[in-house]
């Protein structure tokens, strides 16, 4: 029901869980293949690979990544007491209705977990996203009203409010100290039984959209758990890729990033590529398979159900604006969605950048030369750019304010479409944290001399009593004497939000916005000096481990061109062979059926144990590339390869 343990799962899966890895019940049983394509490689974990994954476990400890038995289990105490309530208010608002109490009683109703929690990755402390599931005789107008009130009427729920009118219904409550977001989807059916199976596309017929979608995160979220080939290990790589997306502030589907789901669905792909593999090499994978995939393809994890019950899908081949899409990772239930469609350029850069700064450090800890915390450490946000556009978010009351910044973060988007426009600006880097600004705690001194910081310094930050602040990082164009002109981008999209504000009647007395364009050595106006402190000492911290792989790599280059000079033409066919063969034992080899065009080592570092990180053959990059390429002739064709019959001609250096 909302257990996320693994066995409660869809039941598809066919392996057990035997130290990390998976074992298919019957040694001659062919592997089932999970997924668009054949897996890249098959390779069993080695002893190493183990090791990199306990070490792993440890590292991810101290990070609150993982909840005590007891906490788990206060949670299934919570899930169970909203279980009963739902079934007991289906039951007296079916006989205030005039049915029968003997027929009321097997209505039904039930709970439905989905997101972080039904995954199994929730961290301590994390909300729970749940479903309320309802037979038809159940209005939507009685679940908002009657259920509502007998929510607030419990002693263990607190800050109870109803969303009614947002895109997806909810109701937000904390239920004995656990953050519950409560959707509801009344389905057409007499009765709902302990044990349906909300995956049945059958069910969504004749439903309302905002059924659809709010069933769609428990379809979305069983799907990927049937998709993967071992559970646990999906699990443990999820929770690092979550927790490393988190601290390099790339995690927030609102503000263009990647969400929760759309993170889910991309460490299910790298487990389906590699389907024996355990987390550590998955992590590592990820990385390499996502900073070589040849966006805009599509990722898909299954191929697209073939229904038709004129919801709408993505589907570029009809949709004309899904072509627009810049990394569209497509949800594998039934009305298939982009997870992804709020990323902008802007976006799409910073995530594949951290994903290349990613695929550096997991080489370095795969290598023994880092360990697994240098993979959370991010270089500073605040001294990689010179120039800022502060937004400042100002209300009178603690509640006002908490609705105020609701609306203006899920419109900030919207100003980063506004920068990417501007003809000078090349990058438009938004911050995901928000930040809070305590009136008294900022020096404005200006020791620079010049009138426009003088000027700057000398306005007030906010007289509000509430004061909150998003930071958008630029990069310019480079330009002989730029003088940009940002008044017309700011003052857009400040009209835009206090529009909206108005329309949807929420903007109050005290509600202010504003944007403001300031340089890096402003920032201690905003910002904590020693957090500044901080920060700088981060970004020395990165750039002494960058200049430490890039002097690796150069001596490595040195080494290499000094050897191949010694070495005889038999040396050297016996190296080649050896590095074919560890390749192949270390999930870099052509498994998917790709052809190789060639074969050579990559400048990194020599190390005879990790050959196949040092010298990854082109092989592995081809199997990428092709499963990009067939996915997108799949997507457009409507026609899967599961051969990887595609051969593709890349450059490795």
């Amino acid at each position: 029901m909302w257990n996320s343990d693994p066995s409660q799962t869809s039941g598809t899966q066919s392996q057990n869980v035997q130290n990390g890895r998976s074992t298919t019940t019957s040694p001659q049983q062919p592997v089932k293949q999970l997924g668009m394509t054949s897996a890249i490689s098959l390779a069993d974990p080695r002893p190493e690979d183990l090791q990199k994954t306990d070490d792993l476990k440890k590292c991810l400890e101290p990070y609150q990544v993982f909840e005590t038995q007891d906490e788990l289990n206060h949670r299934m105490e919570i899930l169970a007491k909203l279980n009963t309530l739902v079934k007991q208010w289906v039951k007296d608002v079916s006989v205030s209705k005039n049915m029968p109490e003997v027929a009321a009683e097997k209505l039904g109703g039930k709970i439905y977990t989905f997101g972080s929690y039904r995954l199994g990755v929730h961290h301590k402390g994390a909300d729970i996203d749940a479903l309320c599931v309802a037979p038809r005789n159940i209005e939507r107008t009685d679940y908002f009203t009657s259920f509502f009130d007998l929510l607030k009427r419990q002693s263990e729920v607190t800050e109870c409010r109803a969303v009614e009118e947002a895109f997806v219904p909810v109701i937000k409550m904390n239920f004995d100290g656990i953050e519950i977001d409560l959707l509801f989807a009344r389905l057409s059916l007499k009765e709902i039984p302990d044990d349906f199976d909300l995956r049945d596309d059958n069910l969504l017929k004749n439903l309302d959209p905002r059924s659809v979608r709010s069933l769609n995160g428990c379809r979305v979220t069983d799907e990927i758990l049937a998709l993967v080939p071992n559970i646990e290990n999906f699990r443990l790589a999820l929770r690092t890729i979550k927790l490393w997306a988190k601290k390099h502030g790339i995690y927030s589907n609102s503000l263009g990033y990647f969400g929760g789901v759309t993170w889910a669905m991309l460490v299910a792909r790298t487990c389906q590529l590699y389907p024996n593999a355990v987390a550590a090499t998955l992590v590592h994978k990820f990385f390499l398979v996502f900073s070589r995939w040849k966006w805009p393809n599509p990722v898909l994890l299954k191929h697209p159900d073939n229904v038709n019950l004129r919801f709408p899908v993505w589907d570029p081949r009809v949709n004309v604006s899904d072509r627009y899409h810049l990394m569209p990772i497509i949800t594998p239930a039934y009305p298939q969605q982009n997870s992804t469609f709020n990323v902008s350029e802007s976006t799409k850069k910073v995530i594949l950048n951290e994903f290349n700064r990613g695929m550096t450090t997991t080489d370095e800890i795969m290598l023994g030369r880092a360990s697994w915390d240098r993979l959370f450490e991010a270089p500073s946000f605040f001294y990689s750019y010179r120039h800022f556009i502060v937004l400042l978010v100002s209300s009178i009351t603690a509640e006002d304010h908490l609705e105020w910044c609701g609306l203006v973060e899920s419109k900030i988007r919207l100003l980063i479409g506004y920068l990417e426009r501007n003809e000078h600006i090349s990058l438009a880097h938004v911050n995901p944290k928000c930040f809070e600004y305590k009136k008294g705690e900022k020096s404005l001194q200006n020791s620079s001399g010049n009138e426009d910081d003088k000027s700057q310094n000398s306005q007030v930050v906010s007289s509000s009593p509430y004061c909150s602040m998003w930071f958008i990082g630029l990069e310019f164009k480079r330009t002989e004497n730029l003088n940009v002109d940002l008044t017309e981008n700011i003052q857009n999209f400040t009209e835009h939000v206090i529009h909206h504000g108005v329309n949807i009647k929420m903007l109050k007395e005290g509600m202010l916005i504003e944007a403001r364009h300031v340089k890096r050595k402003q920032l201690s106006l905003y910002l904590d000096a020693d957090f500044l402190k901080r920060e700088r000492k981060s970004m020395e911290t990165h750039t002494s481990f960058n200049n430490m792989v890039m002097a690796n790599r150069q001596r490595y280059s040195t080494e290499l061109a000094q050897t191949s000079q010694k070495d005889n033409g038999s040396t050297k066919r016996m190296r080649l062979s050896e590095s074919r063969n560890d390749d192949n034992s270390n999930a870099s080899s052509d498994t998917g059926g790709t052809t190789p065009t060639m074969q050579k080592p990559a400048p990194t570092f020599i190390n005879a144990s990790n050959t196949s990180i040092n010298d990854r053959s082109c092989s592995e990059d081809n199997a990428i590339n092709s499963q990009s390429l067939q996915l997108s002739g799949s997507s457009s064709s409507g026609n899967t390869n599961t051969n990887n019959s595609t051969t593709t001609e890349v450059a490795c250096s």
